[in-house]
């Protein structure tokens, strides 16, 4: 990732190549010591490998709580402040990003923060392989990458069959919460989540910015470049 921003790199795979969804493009990225340092050190209590295979996620965190799945969290610092902001909710968080994953370690060591879990993998196997039906009561996706130009709009993360994965994994009441800086994702998202009968929006198209969700470095430097930013909230019927 290049800067804070939570799920920049994340796009779909192209369906009439049948080949599987993936949520991440992946780049390669210098890790620090300090970074590698809090992966090592921090990993056995903020850590959760990938297994293909059901999770109970308040076993996981030790506690019965609402539980949100943040994919793609950059270098992690909205991730530590919501978690901060929200301490009576537990967050799973995944990106495949080793620098961001380092960093989310090394502000959750800082902060004595224990309502986060991070993994470092694919979040669609996560979703297919690991999470039970009805275990979510929230889904944070903030500024996937909006692929801008035409031709790669095929790419982009927040596509129909992605949330017809997703759906499934959220109980009755629970959430889906995007972000973007692309207006015209933005719209097509508003166009995707409409089109399932078991969501409902929040807002009469676009929802104003939850309390919990800090200004990233990234969407400050849109707004500097003239970017609106977009948030969606829906719920699940």
């Amino acid at each position: 990732m290049k800067s804070d921003t939570p799920a920049e790199h994340l796009s779909v795979s192209e369906p009439e190549h049948r080949r599987s969804i993936k949520s991440f493009v992946l780049r390669q990225g210098h890790m620090t010591a300090a970074q590698q340092r809090a992966i090592d050190e921090n990993w056995a209590r903020l850590g959760l490998d990938y297994r293909a295979e059901a999770v109970d996620l308040n076993r996981v965190f030790g506690r019965d709580a609402p539980k949100v799945l943040e994919i793609g969290f950059g270098m992690g610092t909205a991730t530590a402040e919501i978690a901060r902001r929200l301490p009576d909710y537990d967050f799973l968080a995944a990106d495949v990003h080793g620098p961001g994953v380092g960093n989310l370690c090394k502000l959750l060591a800082e902060q004595d923060l224990h309502n986060v879990r991070v993994m470092r993998h694919d979040a669609v196997e996560i979703v297919e392989n690991m999470l039970p039906d009805n275990s979510l009561h929230g889904i944070h996706i903030f500024f996937p990458d909006p692929w801008h130009k035409k031709r790669h709009h095929k790419r982009r993360l927040i596509q129909t069959p992605f949330v017809a994965k997703l759906l499934p994994k959220l109980h009755s009441g629970g959430y889906i919460h995007l972000a973007t800086d692309w207006e015209e994702y933005a719209l097509q998202m508003l166009e995707v989540l409409s089109g399932f009968a078991e969501l409902k929006n929040t807002a009469a198209d676009f929802a104003p910015v939850p309390a919990y969700r800090p200004e990233t470095k990234f969407e400050m430097r849109g707004k500097r470049l003239g970017h609106g930013v977009w948030d969606l909230v829906f719920t699940k019927l």
